[in-house]
């Protein structure tokens, strides 16, 4: 099996399943990739288009083909010596609905389940209505009017012979203890209606109602009718109403209006999604049921890594990356020859903050790389830009700085989606402090607004608090949240904040005796650090993201939004710690999770050399746009700040080649826009919301889109604005060949997302899951175009994709070089020196340099390509850290520059292609 040098990956579904990806293989060894990389592939919720709603982790998810598709998979790669990564789901599953066997037993069992303890339950609820209950707010409405309306009808399932309420999609099962009172309405069922009463005293009775089930199913099958008993639970009567209420609440659960999750919700969510329960993993027995098939396709060699996805929503991080880590371990020795590997990575999909950086301790091989999407962003941002951008935006939006957004929408959350989970939280730290008599007198509103203000100012997405207290690498982020609250809060709470210091990592748990007290202490420190994480997705990507557009290529999921821009010394400073720390960590520029494509935001970079420019652009759109805006009650529609968004989201996707002309083009490019528009209005939750849609607003907008895309009338504006995106196109090409070039030369393994070896303009997801041409991509990387040719096209993407492949192969013929060669900052001498960014990578008799120019679309001028002429990078030349030799440099496309000295002039170097790698050849 070939090294793992470059990954591709690939989103599977119904309509592209593991059998689908079989005949691509061929084609991803050509371009140089040496492992897919594929999206969860167990069995997921029927139709599901990411794989994340697992509803059973024993089987290969049958939408895509099931084991016998994965089998064949696995060996089409083996074929061609590449491996298979697997990103895999640990923090949760989904349910509701009827699907998920292990939540549905535990519906119907409740504690008794063998499951019980698999979801991150709080059974012990101090809400008395919640006393031993689990809440399922899945109603459409609220309880009594579903009641009433017959919205939760009581039904049997004559296959399974299993009594269940009825709601839509879901399927709420009645405790077979319960079925007595239910059978006991058919005189001849009585016998079957005491033993299911019995079954309240068996000491098997999940094995026991196994036996009565397939009784009943088989005599209701033979004729016996249920439909006496189900009439006396009919809730259009007030008699069924009243049996029918009784039976529901001695039932597990809680049945509830979707809107009571938010306050009440008793158990952990990924986020605040409903359908996705939280799963204790950090048990033994939860953790080895939930990756029994994943150990087993390790050991059979089918599987050769895992991406562990959502790492921060478990409960002990670190614990469970070196437990999976030690169990992975164990099995590398069982695998098949073919399929041996002297190592197995792991990754992490990890959220870092400013100047964080992944723990070492966990034996991972790093993240998934969204930093190193910052990273590139970063340097391809002019900093002059940041002045004019920021009073553009201050100026059209009237909305306030990012850090007070991501303030207001931490506030917004935790005290709305996420208030039942903060109320958890404040309740556990009570209980803290009730263990002591010293602080038992603090009231539980204090320690609410101590611990609110504390979560609105973390920098980063959690801490990782363990036995041993905080540790070291985390205690920056925790000062620095401590402190900001002390400044928001009176004084009267500061005494709190010392508090929380002390029982959140400060106070070890290990100091305290076994027993209720550290117990207590424990459970407050997960829960808190399992808050920060979801609190800080929801108020900063998908809320402060969408109500802050100083520039859009800035906000991105692990992006510093609040950074502008960083100097070449930043980037070359986390290359070379990267090196260090996690050789293997994976790069990646996009993502399924991405809000624009990665050309998108190579193209919008652009804008931060260009800043006064787009502000009187904008002004002259916004003239042009006036008969488009609708006047509401609440407002301008679209706002002004939502129009601005508008305009960058436009310049920055703008196809290539779009035919102003070609109303079915446009047609189709404004059906992008919309669906972006709507999901980007309801994230910031400002004039409309997932929650509450404001139609008004919605449909204002939407028919601004349309107007200003397909209305004859608005040409002008159309015109105007498709003629900015071209100016902003060839500058923003020669960003995204610098990005992809960045992104396979830097330490670390390359992971390119799927079709993107073309340009990528998409938007956030449902957009940038499209289905791939993959036959035109084919096509193009067989036909061996010439450089000059591929640039004089550029616009169709094959230039990307040449260079990809040219780059990937290289990679390939020297592996030690990139992987884990040294890599040495290149000092550039010269006019425009500031405008190149470049390095060194040494191995032990091999060499290569990378060079991209970065701000540089004032040097194109008006070049039709985006390949810079030579003669204006006049007198800039790199600096080489070797001694003089007189050996060539080979370059990408067989370009040569020779170097007898120890200098490279970058009119030679970049003379045919627009970014460039060169090898030394002795």
């Amino acid at each position: 099996m070939k090294a793992l040098t470059a990954t591709v990956r690939l989103q599977l579904h119904s309509d592209f399943t593991l059998d689908d990806a079989v005949p691509l293989v061929p084609y991803f060894s050509r371009l140089g990739i040496s492992h897919v990389y594929a999206s969860p592939i167990l069995k997921a919720r029927a139709g599901s288009r990411h794989g994340y709603d697992v509803v059973d982790p024993t089987q290969i998810n049958p939408e895509l083909g099931g084991e016998a598709a994965l089998l064949r998979l696995v060996a089409a790669l083996r074929k061609h010596g590449m491996g298979f990564i697997l990103d895999t789901v640990s923090n949760h599953m989904a349910v509701g609905g009827a699907d998920n066997p292990w939540w549905q037993s535990l519906l119907a069992w409740g504690r008794r389940s063998p499951y019980a303890e698999f979801f991150d339950i709080q059974w012990h609820s101090a809400d008395p209505l919640l006393a031993g209950q689990l809440l399922l707010p899945f109603l459409g409405s609220d309880y009594g009017q579903a009641l009433q309306n017959g919205e939760l009808p009581l039904t049997f399932d004559a296959t399974t012979g299993m009594l269940e309420v009825a709601h839509y999609d879901h399927r709420f099962p009645i405790c077979p203890a319960d079925y007595g009172q239910i059978l006991s309405h058919i005189p001849q069922l009585q016998d079957l209606a005491q033993h299911f009463s019995a079954l309240r005293g068996s000491a098997q009775p999940l094995i026991d109602a196994q036996a009565l089930h397939a009784e009943l199913a088989r005599r209701v099958n033979a004729g016996t009718s249920l439909e006496q008993a189900l009439a006396a639970f009919d809730s259009s009567s007030e008699q069924g109403f009243h049996r029918l209420h009784d039976l529901l609440e001695r039932q597990s659960y809680r049945l509830a209006s979707w809107r009571t999750a938010a306050d009440d919700i008793n158990w952990r969510r990924f986020f605040d999604i409903n359908e996705l329960g939280g799963l204790r993993v950090e048990r033994s027995v939860v953790f080895e049921a939930t990756h029994a098939k994943l150990f087993e396709l390790i050991e059979r060699g089918l599987v050769d890594g895992l991406r562990i996805d959502h790492i921060d929503g478990l409960a002990d991080p670190r614990g469970y990356c070196r437990k999976l880590r030690r169990r992975v371990d164990g099995l590398l020795a069982a695998r098949p020859v073919e399929a041996a590997v002297e190592h197995f990575p792991i990754y992490v999909e990890k959220i870092l903050g400013v100047d964080e950086h992944l723990h070492q301790d966990w034996l991972t091989d790093g993240t998934t790389g969204y930093e190193f999407m910052n990273q590139v962003s970063l340097v391809q941002h002019d900093p002059a830009g940041e002045a004019p951008l920021t009073e553009l935006w201050r100026e059209v939006s009237e909305r306030p700085e990012f850090e007070e957004e991501v303030r207001q929408a931490r506030r917004l959350v935790l005290n709305a989606s996420l208030a039942g989970d903060c109320e958890s939280v404040a309740q556990a730290l009570l209980q803290v402090a009730r263990d002591d008599l010293m602080t038992r007198d603090l009231t539980l509103g204090a320690i609410r607004r101590a611990l609110q203000a504390l979560v609105e100012h973390y920098s980063v997405y959690r801490t990782y608090i363990n036995a041993l207290g905080r540790p070291a690498e985390d205690e920056a982020f925790f000062q620095q949240a401590l402190l900001a609250a002390r400044q928001t809060l009176s004084e009267a709470d500061w005494p709190l904040l010392a508090q929380l210091e002390q029982w959140l990592g400060g106070q070890r748990w290990r100091s305290l005796p076994p027993g209720r007290a550290r117990k207590q202490l424990r459970h407050a420190c997960v829960r808190f650090q399992q808050l920060t994480a979801p609190s800080a997705a929801k108020a900063v990507e998908d809320t402060a993201f969408y109500r802050s557009a100083r520039l859009l290529s800035r906000n991105d999921v692990g992006f510093e939004a609040e950074r502008f821009s960083a100097p070449p010394e930043a980037f070359h400073e986390e290359a070379q710690r990267r090196l260090r720390d996690f050789p293997d960590n994976l790069l990646a520029t996009a993502t399924h999770d991405h809000k624009r494509g990665e050309d998108c935001r190579a193209r919008l970079a652009v804008l931060s050399e260009r800043g006064p420019w787009l502000a009187g652009r904008v002004e002259h759109w916004r003239e042009l746009a006036e008969p488009l805006r609708e006047a509401l009650n609440d407002g301008p529609a679209p706002s002004p700040g939502d129009e601005l968004m508008l305009y960058q989201t436009l310049l920055g996707s703008w196809p290539l080649q779009l035919d102003l002309n070609d109303q079915s083009a446009l047609a189709q490019y404004a059906e992008r826009i919309r669906q972006w528009q709507q999901k980007a209005l309801r994230e910031a939750k400002l004039r409309s919301a997932w929650s509450a849609p404001n139609e008004a607003y919605e449909a204002a907008s939407a028919a601004f889109v349309d107007g200003l895309l397909l209305e004859r009338d608005h040409q002008q504006l159309r015109n105007s604005l498709a003629e900015a995106a071209q100016a902003l196109a060839c500058p923003g090409a020669l960003n995204g060949l610098a990005q992809a070039l960045l992104r396979m030369t830097s330490p670390g393994v390359p992971d390119l997302y799927q079709g993107n070896e073309y340009w990528d303009f998409s938007l956030v997801d449902p957009d940038n899951r499209r289905p791939v041409d993959y036959a035109l991509r084919r096509a193009t990387l067989d036909a061996s175009t010439p450089l000059a040719e591929l640039l004089g096209q550029w616009r169709d993407g094959r230039i990307k994709q040449a260079l990809i492949a040219e780059v990937l192969d290289l990679r390939m013929a020297h592996p030690q070089l990139f992987r884990r060669g040294d890599y040495l900052p290149l000092e550039v001498q010269g006019e425009h020196a500031d405008k190149v960014l470049a390095f060194a990578r040494v191995a032990e008799g091999e060499r290569a340099i990378v060079v991209v120019p970065r701000l540089a679309s004032s040097l194109l001028g008006t070049a039709s390509t985006p390949l810079i002429p030579a003669q204006n990078w006049g007198n800039t030349q790199l600096i080489l850290p070797f001694a003089e030799s007189t050996a060539h440099w080979t370059g990408l496309f067989a370009s040569r520059a020779v170097s007898p000295t120890r200098a490279l002039n970058l009119r030679e170097v970049l003379a045919e292609c627009p970014v460039n790698l060169l090898i030394q050849q002795s």
